[in-house]
């Protein structure tokens, strides 16, 4: 399981390194080859090979011609690569992705259970001030 957080580092190649704490999980379980892609251009999610398989065979099983799951569907496209992980732990996110995700340099990266979500870090932490009271309450109201 994928949790909590570790600053990182991008490389002037647009290499990610996979910090050590989800790097021995990571490895492990699901080997080196990633997906990395976005659903909005606002993060960068790297899916294992195997975790993005499962999302693939559930976007394959939607409608086709839902407008929603077709830009979900494009969305991952446009931002997604095929990626392996290095020897020394770090994986390229293409130019494309980097620029509208806008990061370079420090980075937060963040575990979601089965995948990790690389922010800049001005814009998570802006992101973070954010919740609001109501959403607080829609929260509470979904159980959390």
């Amino acid at each position: 399981m994928l949790r909590g957080n570790a600053l990182a580092k991008v490389d002037d190649k647009g290499r990610i390194k996979v910090p050590s704490s989800f790097r021995s999980i990571i490895e492990p379980r699901y080997g080196k080859d990633f997906f990395v892609t976005s659903f909005r251009g606002d993060s960068v999610r790297i899916y294992p090979l195997e975790v993005y398989a499962d999302f693939e065979e559930r976007l394959q099983r939607a409608s086709q011609v839902e407008p929603l799951v077709d830009r979900l569907r494009n969305a991952v496209n446009y931002f997604g690569q095929n990626a392996s992980m290095d020897g020394q732990g770090r994986i390229l996110v293409h130019p494309l992705l980097r620029e509208k995700v806008g990061i370079d340099g420090e980075v937060v990266v963040i575990g979601q259970q089965n995948l990790l979500r690389v922010w800049n870090r001005s814009v998570f932490e802006e992101r973070q001030e954010r919740l609001s009271d109501d959403e607080l309450r829609e929260l509470a109201a979904l159980g959390f």
